[in-house]
């Protein structure tokens, strides 16, 4: 992921509704195609996903569209703060006719959003575009020396919606920047971010970043329980065509369907991506100078395995690009994990990184072989996105084979509910050294201590000789493990110390199990010896 193209945290039908919108009704007029006329007594075809499955197939089938218009000049030089000063108005925002219980606003164009995308209203089975009025938004200080044109665009949009209070719209999901998409449950915080389609994040190569062109959005009747959003997607190496049904609540639901059309093999297509941002933790500190013991938005990738194991992966800030591959079939589920849920452990009072949402992703009908790939990038700051996670199916997408797929993704809280045993939930590393022992660590040995809680580690606290530590290292030697209950956390602390030779890296697994019986979910972490 090239620096240019990694996107700043910082930076992150009409016609019918125009009586509802000062100045639109002309703009409309003048600049949105007309209707052709029908025969008498016929019925328009109801706009919906075979639309949108059409102009995807179109464009496929035809070259690459690069072409990127330049920005009027004052846009083009506005920095974030002036971007972010120009703000949709509330009283114009749309869906609101049909009584619906939710509200669109658009985002103006400018700063690192410079492509724009068409966004339509559904109304009636009837899309039509919203055309861009300037007096749609507010741009409080930011000041434009010249009339902007009428055929602007815009840069995205977001949804708003009675969440956390009946009486007020709060801010649900948000498409803005490529295929980038953010989106909250009840009394969450934005931090990560879903996107539509991945190619090549992670890799050597530099990464192809699909964007979304056009939007269609459904009008909500009186009393709906979901909004539902088309979105074209268009990429150098293919085209897709996207449904998304939004159910709003404590935990905000998306169901996901996509077909996507390869203009190329592509062997690195990543489905379902998940992007987020870890910058320190207590398995992984180098910030000299920071106050805060932990900056992240997720701590963890959580993998629901074919098999049914449940694995966990704590993520890191490495010193260099790294990447990591979980094989699989028919994997069940995977997300990005805030599971630290203790303001202590952070101690920031304006980014609240302890309500940050769990995003787990459920695929629809089974995703056959493949792999979820694990991307970390180093950070110096907590202003870029530097984790990615994605499945890599096996099969590459092939041109003139559609590729159909659908998934479920859920904005959690911790995600406690999901993994029904035992949790890991702290990693620290230290030196490999013999208990109350004064003696130097051996070379190439490292000690890794894992709290284990929740499940039934509680009950068996109470006899914990019946419990036991497994571990493994490929491409390395374990050298000794021990195991103590943890009557802070109500589970267990399990030690695990790990030798291998200078320069290799081995991947460490463990779990904790009474007999035959797994308690734990399986913590596995990549680790260098000196």
């Amino acid at each position: 992921m090239t620096e240019k193209h990694r996107l700043s945290r910082r930076a992150l039908t009409v016609g019918l509704c125009a009586a509802a919108l000062p100045g639109l009704r002309d703009a409309h007029a003048a600049g949105a195609q007309q209707p052709a006329l029908l025969p008498p007594g016929s019925q328009p075809a109801r706009f919906g996903m075979d639309d949108v499955l059409r102009r995807a197939r179109e464009m496929a089938a035809a070259p690459f569209d690069a072409n990127l218009p330049p920005l009027p000049e004052a846009l083009g030089r506005l920095d974030f703060d002036a971007w972010r000063d120009i703000r949709f108005r509330p009283d114009k925002a749309l869906l609101g006719n049909g009584g619906g219980p939710f509200r669109l606003q658009a985002f103006h164009l400018g700063h690192l959003y410079r492509r724009s995308v068409t966004i339509n209203i559904i109304r009636d089975g009837i899309a039509a575009p919203i055309p861009y009025v300037a007096n749609l938004f507010d741009y409080g200080r930011t000041r434009l020396d010249a009339p902007l044109p009428v055929n602007l665009g815009f840069a995205g949009f977001r949804l708003h919606t009675p969440l956390n209070d009946p009486r007020i719209f709060d801010e649900l999901i948000a498409f803005l920047g490529a295929s980038y998409f953010r989106f909250l449950g009840r009394k969450q915080n934005y931090g990560m971010s879903a996107r539509a389609l991945t190619i090549g994040a992670g890799a050597k190569e530099a990464e192809e970043f699909p964007f979304f062109r056009e939007f269609w959005v459904e009008t909500a009747e009186a009393g709906a329980e979901r909004a539902t959003v088309y979105a074209l997607l268009d990429s150098e190496s293919a085209a897709g065509a996207y449904r998304f049904d939004i159910y709003p609540g404590a935990e905000t639901i998306i169901d996901t369907a996509a077909t996507l059309f390869a203009r190329r093999t592509i062997a690195n297509a990543g489905l379902a991506p998940l992007t987020s941002m870890f910058f320190s933790g207590e398995n992984d500190r180098r910030v000299p100078g920071d106050f805060r013991p932990e900056a992240h938005d997720s701590d963890g990738l959580l993998i629901h395995t074919g098999a049914g194991e449940w694995i966990w992966r704590p993520l890191r800030n490495p010193a260099q690009a790294e990447t990591s591959a979980f094989i699989d079939h028919d994997m069940r589920g995977f997300g990005l994990v805030q599971r630290d849920r203790a303001f202590e452990h952070y101690q920031d009072l304006d980014l609240g990184y302890e309500r940050r949402p769990t995003y787990w992703v459920e695929p629809r009908e089974g995703w056959g072989d493949g792999r979820v790939e694990l991307a970390e990038l180093p950070t110096g700051d907590e202003t870029n996105d530097n984790i990615v996670a994605a499945f890599v199916p096996n099969q590459p997408l092939e041109p003139g084979r559609p590729f159909t797929f659908g998934y479920r993704i859920t904005a959690l809280g911790d995600g406690a509910r999901l993994s029904p045993g035992g949790r890991a939930i702290n990693t620290y590393r230290t030196q490999a050294r013999a208990l109350g022992s004064a003696e130097a660590a051996a070379p190439g040995s490292a000690r890794f201590i894992v709290d284990f809680a929740g499940g039934e580690l509680g009950f068996f606290s109470a006899d914990p000789g019946q419990v036991e530590a497994v571990a493994s290292a490929a491409n390395g030697k374990i050298t000794r493990t021990f195991l103590v209950p943890n009557a802070h956390t109500g589970g267990f602390r399990a030690g695990i110390d790990v030798q291998a030779e200078p320069g290799q890296t081995t991947s460490l697994r463990v779990f904790l199990r009474a007999g035959a019986r797994t308690l734990t979910e399986t913590w596995t972490f990549p680790w260098k010896a000196d």
